[in-house]
């Protein structure tokens, strides 16, 4: 199933101030739209359809060509813009799609895989706050009565929808609407409330860039893992390293398909969430997992970590070994980890060395691995 993310970032946002659109402007030693796009890259969405306005020449200069980002060009207004964007995603498999302001830099991976996993269940799901503080009326100045707050949700996004849907109510819609939401329920979708975020805020007056960077200041849960591993050869003709298998007068020996290096990086995250190893998930005297794929583990040892709520930054992983060469496989490796691990290649690290022919690993009778883990509370 296909995901993507489309960044509304047309708008002028005069008033934040500054004299440049919000979403250029500095904060916290990078830019607003910088945090936003990295916040759906960590959440692990497969492609980020990006609305510019044709006005900001430099920003498509330096987002064209990006692998799995796609620009769109705004329109006169909010609905038009993320039309456009819709369209340019929508030969690309999309199943889910989730619409968001790029002025909301601080919304997390976690709100984001929340709105992703309730269009399992329902064609669209937004976030929202309750509203709990009293509300008046007012006029010129003076309280003019009470409104009841019972029912009142304050808006956020990203509001997420089933493609094929929101495209369709788009394309039928008149225009003028405040947010997708609107859009949605005027094509008669129903639309899930899924709890917001306090701290997922949208940048609106110069105050906000304050506030945005205390939220992105606040202390983080770092955590790191390490992990190592080591498997004999024995008679075979192939091994398989990091997913990948690979042609060799030998094979790798173990309880499972005795992959290495995917073994040395499930210890790595179970090590930084102190979790244990893999022989405490998968204890090697259980006849169930003789000879089963390492994915199950490194996919186990993912999705734990998200259950508990961490991002997974990046990994690296070091094979030791004389043979078989790991540099003309290193691109598939990666490519095969991250889709395992649900992150980008360009945080997945795989690469070899040699022992200059000393150990077991120098007299070719057996491949070690070293890997570490990052992992950043959500």
């Amino acid at each position: 199933m296909t995901t993507a993310a489309l960044i509304v970032a047309a708008g002028r946002g005069t008033r934040a101030g500054g004299g440049t659109p919000k979403q250029w402007r500095p904060l916290k030693g990078r830019r607003v739209i910088d945090w936003t796009l990295e916040a759906f890259a960590n959440a692990g969405v497969d492609l980020i359809a990006l609305v510019l306005s044709p006005d900001d020449t430099a920003a498509w200069e330096e987002f064209s060509g990006h692998p799995g980002l796609f620009l769109a060009e705004g329109g006169a207004e909010r609905a038009a813009s993320v039309l456009n964007g819709l369209k340019t995603l929508e030969t690309n498999g999309v199943d889910k799609v989730l619409i968001h302001d790029a002025a909301r830099p601080c919304v997390s991976p976690a709100l984001i895989r929340s709105i992703l996993n309730a269009l399992d269940e329902t064609a669209a799901a937004a976030p929202a706050l309750a509203v709990t503080d009293a509300l008046w009326t007012g006029e010129d100045g003076i309280v003019t009565g009470p409104q009841d707050r019972t029912g009142l949700f304050a808006a956020q996004t990203p509001q997420g929808f089933r493609f094929r849907d929101i495209l369709a109510a788009h394309l039928a819609h008149p225009g003028g609407a405040a947010d997708d939401v609107e859009v949605a329920r005027d094509a008669g979708l129903d639309v899930t409330i899924i709890p917001g975020e306090p701290d997922n805020i949208k940048i609106t007056r110069p105050e906000d860039f304050t506030r945005a960077e205390r939220i992105l200041g606040a202390d983080m849960d770092i955590r790191l893992g390490n992990g190592y591993d080591v498997h004999r050869f024995g008679p075979g003709d192939r091994v398989i390293l990091c997913g990948v298998e690979i042609p060799h007068e030998k094979t790798l020996q173990g309880h499972s398909d005795a992959d290495v290096g995917m073994h040395a990086v499930t210890d790595a995250i179970y090590g930084a969430l102190a979790q244990g190893d893999i022989g405490q998930h998968f204890p090697p005297s259980d006849p169930q997992w003789k000879g089963a794929a390492s994915e199950i583990f490194l996919r186990h040892a993912a999705n734990l970590a998200r259950e508990m709520g961490f991002t997974l930054s990046n990994v690296d992983c070091t094979l030791v070994c004389e043979y078989p060469k790991v540099g003309p496989h290193a691109a598939k490796m990666r490519a095969v980890m991250a889709e395992i691990l649900g992150i980008g290649t360009d945080r997945v690290s795989i690469k070899a060395t040699t022992s200059e022919r000393l150990g077991f690993t120098g007299r070719g009778e057996g491949i070690a691995a070293i890997a570490t883990a990052a992992l950043v509370k959500s």
